[in-house]
């Protein structure tokens, strides 16, 4: 099929007017009329991602991370975003990616089912539509009441992480838990907003996890990948339901750090 078909059934789920104004999503780099066969999901679109795709012979990329954000004045070999766009166009891969808006249509509830939550409501609210509120995160109760510290030991197996961090008294008594993947750190106001015993997110640093204990929210860092990379296998599905001729494949899920 041509990959336009695709992606104006891309925006019309995940319509790009609900992604936030600094966002760039859509075709990023590729032709509405090339033929697409083969598809690869990933999270960000880095040399070995490219390089995999190239392998397996996809033609075309879907990540959740926009490899290009800002204005590109130059596209050449010498920075690594020109060198992956050559890349991509020496290859005939087309290239589509879908940040914001699916983080508000689609990973906020999936990151819940994975914890899940019931009762919930979105922590962060963007937009009002036909089928209510949309917004980024989700707020819910846990399945049982736990401490913190097994609250930590229960997101690191239900994501299936090798570590999380945590911001708090391991004893502390939690049951309502909100979730925003990424980097969720803007969100601690409507986190405290919400009454929400515990935080689950990523790329918390030092002085934002301590000040959100010193509010009385304990915190629980399970990572930027590690909060995000479910929307590979999400994606998977959706596509291959939606499109069954389309061959469809992940990339490898791998940290991009290791704990030494």
């Amino acid at each position: 099929m041509k990959v336009k078909e695709l992606t104006d059934w891309l925006d019309g789920r995940y319509p790009a007017d609900m992604a936030e104004h600094w966002d760039n999503v859509g075709l990023l780099v590729g032709d509405d009329d090339a033929e697409v066969h083969h598809v690869l999901l990933a999270l960000d679109l880095t040399e070995k991602t490219l390089d995999e795709a190239i392998s397996a012979g996809a033609d075309m990329i879907i990540t959740h991370h926009p490899m290009i954000f800002e204005g590109q004045k130059k596209i050449n070999n010498h920075s690594f975003t020109g060198r992956r766009i050559l890349k991509l166009i020496r290859n005939r891969i087309q290239y589509y990616a879908m940040h914001t808006n699916y983080d508000v249509l689609g990973m906020a509830e999936l990151s819940a089912d994975y914890l899940k939550l019931t009762d919930r409501e979105v922590l962060s609210v963007t937009a009002h539509t036909e089928q209510g509120e949309e917004g980024f995160g989700r707020v819910g109760c846990l399945p049982y009441k736990m401490t913190l510290k097994e609250c930590g030991e229960f997101v690191k197996e239900a994501l299936a992480l090798n570590d999380v961090r945590i911001y708090g008294d391991p004893d502390t008594m939690v049951e309502k838990a909100a979730i925003c993947t990424g980097s969720g750190k803007s969100m601690i106001s409507d986190v405290l907003a919400k009454g929400a015993d515990v935080y689950v997110t990523g790329d918390i640093d030092h002085h934002t996890g301590i000040d959100a204990v010193a509010s009385g929210l304990p915190i629980i860092d399970a990572g930027h990948y590690g909060t995000e990379y479910i929307f590979m296998k999400a994606m998977r599905k959706i596509l291959e339901e939606k499109y069954p001729s389309l061959q469809i494949t992940c990339a490898k899920v791998k940290s991009p750090y290791m704990i030494l």
